[in-house]
Protein backbone atom coordinates (compact mmCIF):
# COMPACT_ATOMS: atom_id res chain seq x y z
CA UNK A 1 0.00 0.00 0.00
CA UNK A 2 1.53 3.16 -1.02
CA UNK A 3 1.26 6.46 0.57
CA UNK A 4 1.32 10.06 -0.53
CA UNK A 5 0.76 13.19 2.18
CA UNK A 6 1.07 16.29 0.39
CA UNK A 7 0.06 19.93 0.87
CA UNK A 8 -2.57 20.72 -1.61
CA UNK A 9 -2.08 23.46 -3.93
CA UNK A 10 -4.08 25.18 -6.44
CA UNK A 11 -4.62 23.68 -9.36
CA UNK A 12 -1.18 22.11 -9.64
CA UNK A 13 1.23 20.95 -11.79
CA UNK A 14 1.50 17.65 -13.27
CA UNK A 15 3.78 16.63 -11.21
CA UNK A 16 1.40 16.26 -8.20
CA UNK A 17 -0.73 14.49 -10.05
CA UNK A 18 1.97 11.78 -10.68
CA UNK A 19 2.65 11.54 -7.16
CA UNK A 20 -1.78 10.77 -6.82
CA UNK A 21 -1.08 8.44 -9.75
CA UNK A 22 1.55 6.07 -8.13
CA UNK A 23 -0.38 6.26 -4.75
CA UNK A 24 -3.16 3.71 -3.73
CA UNK A 25 -4.40 6.59 -0.81
CA UNK A 26 -3.37 10.25 -1.51
CA UNK A 27 -3.52 12.37 2.15
CA UNK A 28 -4.71 15.90 1.76
CA UNK A 29 -2.46 17.09 4.79
CA UNK A 30 -3.88 20.79 5.03
CA UNK A 31 -3.87 20.89 8.87
CA UNK A 32 0.24 22.00 8.91
CA UNK A 33 1.69 25.80 9.40
CA UNK A 34 0.95 28.08 5.84
CA UNK A 35 3.98 28.83 4.44
CA UNK A 36 4.96 30.67 0.92
CA UNK A 37 4.94 27.94 -1.54
CA UNK A 38 2.26 26.95 -4.07
CA UNK A 39 -0.54 26.27 -1.95
CA UNK A 40 -2.04 29.33 -3.28
CA UNK A 41 -0.47 30.13 -6.37
CA UNK A 42 0.30 28.60 -10.07
CA UNK A 43 2.21 29.67 -13.12
CA UNK A 44 0.12 29.87 -16.59
CA UNK A 45 1.92 29.54 -19.85
CA UNK A 46 0.93 32.32 -21.72
CA UNK A 47 1.90 33.69 -25.52
CA UNK A 48 4.05 36.53 -23.76
CA UNK A 49 5.68 34.46 -20.13
CA UNK A 50 3.82 32.17 -17.50
CA UNK A 51 2.55 34.60 -15.16
CA UNK A 52 1.18 33.94 -12.01
CA UNK A 53 -2.70 33.10 -10.67
CA UNK A 54 -2.59 33.88 -6.95
CA UNK A 55 -5.40 33.12 -4.70
CA UNK A 56 -6.27 36.52 -2.33
CA UNK A 57 -5.69 35.66 1.51
CA UNK A 58 -7.72 37.64 3.71
CA UNK A 59 -6.03 38.05 7.54
CA UNK A 60 -3.18 35.74 7.19
CA UNK A 61 -1.06 35.96 9.89
CA UNK A 62 2.25 33.56 11.07
CA UNK A 63 1.53 30.44 12.64
CA UNK A 64 -2.08 29.60 10.92
CA UNK A 65 -2.88 26.35 9.14
CA UNK A 66 -3.83 26.01 5.61
CA UNK A 67 -7.14 25.14 6.20
CA UNK A 68 -7.55 28.00 8.56
CA UNK A 69 -6.46 30.46 6.01
CA UNK A 70 -9.29 32.44 4.37
CA UNK A 71 -9.83 32.96 0.92
CA UNK A 72 -10.29 36.86 0.41
CA UNK A 73 -13.54 37.47 -1.33
CA UNK A 74 -13.87 41.20 -1.64
CA UNK A 75 -12.50 41.17 -5.19
CA UNK A 76 -13.58 38.76 -7.76
CA UNK A 77 -10.44 36.97 -8.35
CA UNK A 78 -12.09 34.06 -10.22
CA UNK A 79 -13.76 35.68 -13.07
CA UNK A 80 -9.75 37.42 -13.48
CA UNK A 81 -8.16 33.90 -13.10
CA UNK A 82 -10.32 33.06 -16.11
CA UNK A 83 -10.04 35.91 -17.87
CA UNK A 84 -6.03 35.22 -17.90
CA UNK A 85 -7.16 31.00 -18.98
CA UNK A 86 -9.45 31.83 -21.30
CA UNK A 87 -7.30 34.34 -23.44
CA UNK A 88 -4.17 31.65 -22.91
CA UNK A 89 -5.60 28.85 -23.85
CA UNK A 90 -8.06 31.04 -26.75
CA UNK A 91 -6.82 28.03 -29.72
CA UNK A 92 -6.20 25.09 -27.00
CA UNK A 93 -8.30 22.65 -28.54
CA UNK A 94 -9.63 21.90 -25.16
CA UNK A 95 -10.00 25.24 -23.79
CA UNK A 96 -13.96 24.35 -23.11
CA UNK A 97 -13.34 21.53 -21.41
CA UNK A 98 -10.29 23.23 -19.41
CA UNK A 99 -12.83 26.23 -18.39
CA UNK A 100 -15.86 24.00 -17.76
CA UNK A 101 -13.24 22.28 -14.88
CA UNK A 102 -12.44 25.39 -13.21
CA UNK A 103 -15.80 26.73 -13.28
CA UNK A 104 -17.21 24.08 -11.00
CA UNK A 105 -14.43 24.56 -8.86
CA UNK A 106 -14.88 28.45 -8.31
CA UNK A 107 -18.52 27.88 -7.91
CA UNK A 108 -18.04 25.52 -5.22
CA UNK A 109 -18.25 27.05 -1.80
CA UNK A 110 -15.07 27.93 -0.06
CA UNK A 111 -14.07 29.29 2.79
CA UNK A 112 -10.06 28.61 3.38
CA UNK A 113 -7.68 28.20 1.00
CA UNK A 114 -8.02 24.11 1.61
CA UNK A 115 -11.07 24.08 0.58
CA UNK A 116 -10.45 25.40 -3.05
CA UNK A 117 -6.86 24.05 -3.03
CA UNK A 118 -8.28 20.22 -2.65
CA UNK A 119 -11.38 21.29 -4.97
CA UNK A 120 -8.83 22.09 -7.58
CA UNK A 121 -6.98 18.74 -6.85
CA UNK A 122 -10.07 16.55 -6.89
CA UNK A 123 -11.23 18.08 -10.49
CA UNK A 124 -8.36 17.57 -11.84
CA UNK A 125 -7.52 14.24 -10.87
CA UNK A 126 -11.06 13.10 -11.82
CA UNK A 127 -10.59 14.41 -14.96
CA UNK A 128 -7.59 12.36 -16.36
CA UNK A 129 -9.12 9.40 -14.57
CA UNK A 130 -6.91 9.05 -11.44
CA UNK A 131 -9.76 8.41 -9.14
CA UNK A 132 -10.73 5.29 -10.26
CA UNK A 133 -7.46 3.78 -8.23
CA UNK A 134 -6.43 6.63 -5.90
CA UNK A 135 -8.24 7.06 -2.66
CA UNK A 136 -8.22 10.39 -0.93
CA UNK A 137 -7.93 11.03 2.76
CA UNK A 138 -7.95 13.83 5.03
CA UNK A 139 -5.07 13.82 7.28
CA UNK A 140 -7.35 16.32 10.09
CA UNK A 141 -10.00 14.09 9.90
CA UNK A 142 -7.56 10.90 11.02
CA UNK A 143 -6.95 12.82 14.52
CA UNK A 144 -3.23 11.56 14.41
CA UNK A 145 -0.85 14.14 16.74
CA UNK A 146 2.66 14.44 16.39
CA UNK A 147 4.83 16.55 13.76
CA UNK A 148 7.32 15.85 11.21
CA UNK A 149 8.88 12.27 10.73
CA UNK A 150 6.47 10.80 13.58
CA UNK A 151 3.18 12.10 12.26
CA UNK A 152 3.86 11.21 8.66
CA UNK A 153 4.89 7.80 10.10
CA UNK A 154 1.59 7.46 11.80
CA UNK A 155 -0.60 8.57 9.20
CA UNK A 156 1.30 5.80 7.43
CA UNK A 157 0.78 3.26 9.74
CA UNK A 158 -2.97 4.17 10.37
CA UNK A 159 -3.58 3.87 6.36
CA UNK A 160 -2.12 0.31 6.28
CA UNK A 161 1.30 1.87 4.41
CA UNK A 162 3.79 -0.18 3.25
CA UNK A 163 5.56 2.39 1.36
CA UNK A 164 5.51 6.11 1.80
CA UNK A 165 6.10 7.82 -0.88
CA UNK A 166 7.17 11.67 -0.96
CA UNK A 167 8.97 14.79 -2.66
CA UNK A 168 12.42 15.48 -2.65
CA UNK A 169 11.93 18.56 0.05
CA UNK A 170 12.01 15.75 2.51
CA UNK A 171 15.71 15.21 2.10
CA UNK A 172 16.32 17.97 4.38
CA UNK A 173 13.86 16.36 7.68
CA UNK A 174 12.44 13.08 7.16
CA UNK A 175 14.04 10.23 9.72
CA UNK A 176 13.81 7.75 7.33
CA UNK A 177 15.39 4.89 9.62
CA UNK A 178 12.10 5.17 11.46
CA UNK A 179 10.37 4.28 9.13
CA UNK A 180 12.30 1.10 8.56
CA UNK A 181 12.24 0.29 11.96
CA UNK A 182 7.96 -0.12 11.74
CA UNK A 183 8.80 -2.08 8.26
CA UNK A 184 7.86 1.49 6.15
CA UNK A 185 9.94 1.77 3.11
CA UNK A 186 10.74 5.51 1.82
CA UNK A 187 10.66 6.29 -1.38
CA UNK A 188 10.91 9.66 -3.60
CA UNK A 189 9.41 10.27 -6.54
CA UNK A 190 11.18 10.21 -9.96
CA UNK A 191 8.92 12.21 -11.90
CA UNK A 192 8.29 11.72 -15.35
CA UNK A 193 7.67 15.63 -16.91
CA UNK A 194 6.30 14.07 -20.10
CA UNK A 195 6.60 16.49 -23.26
CA UNK A 196 2.69 17.23 -24.41
CA UNK A 197 1.41 19.36 -27.14
CA UNK A 198 1.78 23.04 -25.58
CA UNK A 199 1.61 26.22 -27.12
CA UNK A 200 4.22 29.21 -27.12
CA UNK A 201 7.68 27.99 -27.63
CA UNK A 202 9.86 25.23 -25.37
CA UNK A 203 7.86 22.92 -23.32
CA UNK A 204 8.01 23.29 -19.55
CA UNK A 205 6.51 20.99 -16.74
CA UNK A 206 6.01 23.62 -14.47
CA UNK A 207 2.74 25.05 -15.20
CA UNK A 208 -0.59 24.32 -14.20
CA UNK A 209 -2.08 21.15 -15.01
CA UNK A 210 -5.17 23.13 -16.91
CA UNK A 211 -2.65 23.33 -19.48
CA UNK A 212 -2.65 19.60 -20.23
CA UNK A 213 -6.14 19.62 -19.68
CA UNK A 214 -6.50 22.26 -22.32
CA UNK A 215 -4.16 21.38 -24.47
CA UNK A 216 -4.54 17.15 -24.94
CA UNK A 217 -8.28 16.77 -23.56
CA UNK A 218 -9.02 14.13 -20.95
CA UNK A 219 -6.60 12.21 -22.96
CA UNK A 220 -3.76 14.07 -21.21
CA UNK A 221 -4.03 11.06 -18.69
CA UNK A 222 -1.44 9.54 -20.99
CA UNK A 223 1.22 11.99 -20.26
CA UNK A 224 0.61 11.88 -16.41
CA UNK A 225 3.18 8.83 -15.51
CA UNK A 226 6.42 8.47 -12.88
CA UNK A 227 7.73 6.31 -11.06
CA UNK A 228 9.97 6.03 -7.24
CA UNK A 229 13.41 5.28 -5.91
CA UNK A 230 14.34 4.10 -2.63
CA UNK A 231 15.64 6.77 -0.48
CA UNK A 232 18.90 5.33 -0.19
CA UNK A 233 19.75 5.93 -3.86
CA UNK A 234 18.73 9.75 -3.49
CA UNK A 235 20.05 10.26 -0.11
CA UNK A 236 23.36 10.82 0.60
CA UNK A 237 23.98 8.09 3.71
CA UNK A 238 26.85 8.82 6.46
CA UNK A 239 29.84 6.25 6.47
Amino acid sequence: MRIVISQSMYFPWVGLLEQIRVADVFVHYDDVQFTRGFYNRVQVKTATGTPWLTVPLRDQHRGQRIDEVRVDDRQDWRSAHRAVLRQAYARAPHRDTMLALADRVWQAPADTLADVARASVRALAEAFGLDTTTRFEDAAALGIGGRATDRLLAVSQALGGTTYVTGHGAKRYLVHERFEQVGVDVHYMHYGCRPYPQQFGPFTPYVTALDLLANCGVEGAAFIGAHTVPWRTVVPVAA
